[in-house]
């Protein structure tokens, strides 16, 4: 993916279920949230995400993928970035509420960069 000054560049941790939901939706939207969760919370660094699904995801569902996409950089920055831990700790709140919309401000495919399994 080649990186273009208009468009701010997302990571997301997932787990196959998610996965699967995003492959129906060709790639090009995250699915809905749940009642219980508020927010849709990409992250602005690789390794964090992989951190999450490495740490999180593969203990608790066997697997956990980072997706990567990109996004319009201007309508990403009507976003909080929030730090909820090290340097890299970085990530945006979008209120789930906003998801289609934060959707339809996706540029291209969300594509699977990296995949954490039970070895």
């Amino acid at each position: 993916m080649r990186h273009d000054p208009a468009a701010l560049l997302l990571f997301r941790p997932v787990n196959q279920q998610e996965l699967d939901l995003i492959a129906a939706a060709n790639w090009l939207a995250f699915p809905p949230r749940l009642p219980e969760q508020p927010f849709f919370y990409p992250v602005l660094h690789e390794a964090y995400a992989s951190q999450i699904a490495r740490d999180w995801h593969v203990p608790y569902y066997g697997i956990g993928y980072v997706l990567r996409f990109a996004v319009d950089a201007d309508y990403a920055a009507t976003f909080p970035v929030q730090n909820v831990g090290g340097p890299e700790h970085d990530e945006l709140w979008v209120p789930a509420e906003e998801l289609a919309e934060f959707n339809q401000h996706i540029l291209g495919q969300i594509e699977v960069v990296a995949v954490f399994n039970v070895e």
